[in-house]
């Protein structure tokens, strides 16, 4: 039973960082209808940002996540400003492969300045301790921090998004553009506020991931798919759905754990030799799959 909670928990914390990687691109898909494939670079630049300024400043990894939400703002705006609003005169096909060049030009250059290599983190108030609350379960206080500041993040922008004129100008455009141009609302600065409000809170992720996770310029394309998954289940462009789609699939991802509780609890030899781990994001993977071709709305419907 150990094992079961020890995953479902370890599901959970996971899920809420995941659910908050995936709130940006649910912001600019419900805000300007564009999937943004470069999204999982700028989790990666995140978490360069992260591990570099705490490195530099000698200062705790959790520190470092104002520097990480400035570098993300600032990084999303420049991307809208400079390239992206030049990609939606032309058709979908263009914003598509647009964001997916941008993906790339990411990936290299951040190979280019840093190399191939992982880099981690290891100092802080929090790496390498844990906390034992019973039952077999220990909780790594990385990732119980994480998880709380990315519930956090998340709850400060669904505020802005619900409660704050910003965020009523942000929906009204998200609805209707020309309607809100029309109403006065600026919906080209309304753009840029997404792509700006989506590139931190996934950068905030990064900083938080890189705690417990190391980095390396590939590292952008294994949290695309799963934000995708995440969004997809969830309901593009819904707020809530990113949300609850995010625990989904954290605990998703902790399927070997709950593989190994029921070989061991009923003595199952061949699931023994089922190598689970090896095939860990193969159900988040096989989960979008299925969720697009049975309810491609999501749990939480598409954006209205």
């Amino acid at each position: 039973m150990d094992i079961l909670v020890s995953s479902l928990a370890a599901g959970l914390l996971i899920g809420m960082v995941l659910a908050l990687v995936a709130l940006g691109l649910t912001i600019i898909f419900g805000v300007m209808d564009i999937v943004n494939f470069a999204h999982g670079e700028f989790l990666m630049v995140g978490m360069y940002t992260g591990l570099l300024t705490a490195q530099s400043l000698r200062i705790d990894p959790l520190l470092t996540l104002p520097f990480a939400a400035i570098v993300g703002f600032v990084l999303g705006v420049i991307c809208y400003v400079g390239f992206v609003k030049f990609l939606l005169r032309g058709p979908m096909v263009a914003q598509l492969l647009g964001t997916f060049g941008l993906m790339l030009f990411l990936r290299n250059l951040a190979l280019l300045i840093f190399g191939s290599e992982d880099r981690a983190l290891h100092h802080g108030l929090l790496v390498g301790k844990s906390f034992d609350i019973g039952m077999g379960v220990i909780i790594p206080a990385t990732k119980l921090a994480a998880a709380g500041l990315s519930v956090a993040a998340f709850w400060a922008v669904w505020i802005l998004m619900n409660r704050t004129k910003i965020g009523k100008a942000l929906t009204a455009t998200a609805l209707n553009s020309q309607g809100a141009r029309y109403m006065g609302i600026p919906t080209e600065r309304m753009n840029a506020l997404a792509w700006g409000i989506g590139g931190a809170s996934v950068t905030i992720a990064g900083a938080l991931i890189v705690n417990f996770w190391s980095v390396n310029p590939f590292i952008g394309l294994l949290f695309t798919m799963i934000a995708f998954a995440i969004v997809a289940l969830g309901g593009f462009g819904s707020v809530p759905g990113a949300f609850f789609a995010g625990l989904v699939v954290g605990i998703i991802t902790e399927i070997p754990g709950i593989w190994d509780f029921f070989t061991y609890t009923f003595n199952i030899r061949w699931m023994a030799n089922v190598p689970m781990t090896s095939f860990k994001y193969m159900w988040v993977y096989l989960a979008y799959f299925i969720i697009m071709v049975v309810r491609p709305r999501g749990l939480f419907g598409w954006k209205r």
